[in-house]
């Protein structure tokens, strides 16, 4: 039988959406409520599992844990782009996202790797929504043994119709957190030993905050919301 193991990008994407954005959203519920993106709030996520992964395991990392520090080396993890603009470093994140390699890269570097991203800005940053796209250490290993590792590409990235709304109707809401709600559309093709193998389409809406004069920075993935 074939060996099928999960996505990395797909672990998770079965918790609710009051979980996921559970900081993010009191950070900027004003911006939000503008545009009634909370209403459509949905737990499903728009990844789903490719036909090459079995689903995901019902456990899964907690919330609230912490990104070790790398220490052996940087893995294969991109390092965060030098962007100041919203849309590109959501479609950089989102390759980020959806590549990763368990030949030379541990869990742990794996997720020291995205906390890079991340916004240093704690009252902004839900760190439980993008840690959770990481399998737990049993499940990555097992990934590891059968050499998983995947690519990801962009197509295309925009802002949400409710967040443009949104500021349409208010474009001051903004300027307390500076969150920008980007959906990226894309690609990701899965890889494993013995010509294993898959591809399929990706989809997902990140938070990125991008103050006036600073590069961009991962504040979380949101809530999907109106395309």
């Amino acid at each position: 039988m074939r060996n099928r193991f999960p996505s990395l990008s797909s672990y998770g994407t079965g918790w609710s959406a009051k979980g996921r954005i559970a900081v993010v959203a009191a950070a900027i519920a004003a911006l939000l409520a503008l545009a009634g993106i909370v209403a459509v709030v949905t737990g499903n996520g728009d990844d789903r599992v490719p036909d090459t992964a079995a689903p995901a395991p019902t456990g899964s990392p907690s919330a609230t844990e912490a990104a070790p520090e790398p220490s052996s080396g940087p893995g294969s993890v991109a390092k965060p782009p030098q962007i100041s603009e919203p849309v590109a470093y959501a479609k950089a994140a989102a390759q980020m996202l959806w590549s990763y390699d368990t030949r030379n890269t541990g869990r742990d570097q794996q997720l020291a790797g995205m906390r890079a991203w991340m916004t240093t800005e704690s009252a902004y940053a839900d760190w439980g929504s993008v840690s959770g796209q990481v399998p737990d250490p049993v499940l990555w290993s097992r990934m590891a043994d059968q050499d998983q590792h995947a690519t990801g590409t962009v197509t295309e990235g925009h802002y949400p119709g409710a967040f443009k709304q949104a500021l349409a109707e208010d474009p001051s809401a903004i300027t307390e957190a500076y969150i920008y709600v980007v959906t990226v559309n894309g690609r990701q093709q899965i890889a494993w030993k013995k010509g294993g193998g898959g591809a399929e389409e990706r989809a997902v809406t990140l938070a990125v905050q991008c103050r006036p004069n600073h590069d961009c920075s991962l504040a979380a993935i949101a809530p999907s919301v109106t395309q």
